[in-house]
């Protein structure tokens, strides 16, 4: 069974920076894309980032370019999102999400298998 575990979400000021960690089990993690989503009250879950298998192709959506960076380390496990100059649009819970290939995607219906979410709040 595959699990991802989220952690490092909280409350930050605007214009502060926060990482987010998702670690992951029960599959050959360095196997597949990984990516992280976000959803914020009242909206649809959005794309944020995705990262290829072995990190070499990443992607954002276009409102996080520049301010967010993806991240994994295969002998850990762990997909990283390091945000900074957070902006209080980014309030959200975000999630990570394991890939169905190699190579990442900006659509949810390309991942298998969910975290349970961190909370993030940016305050002005």
């Amino acid at each position: 069974q595959v699990q991802l575990v989220e952690s490092g979400g909280g409350l930050v000021q605007a214009g502060g920076s926060l990482r987010l960690s998702c670690v992951a089990s029960g599959r050959t993690f360095s196997s597949y894309a990984m990516g992280w989503f976000r959803q914020a009250p009242g909206k649809e879950r959005e794309f944020v980032a995705s990262i290829s298998r072995t990190g070499a192709v990443t992607d954002y959506t276009d409102s996080v370019k520049g301010r967010f960076t993806i991240s994994r380390a295969n002998a850990k496990k762990t997909v990283y999102l390091q945000m900074n100059s957070l902006k209080p649009e980014d309030t959200a819970v975000y999630y990570c999400a394991t890939g169905r290939s190699v190579i990442g995607s900006s659509r949810s219906d390309d991942y298998d298998y969910w975290g349970q979410g961190t909370q993030v709040t940016v305050s002005s």
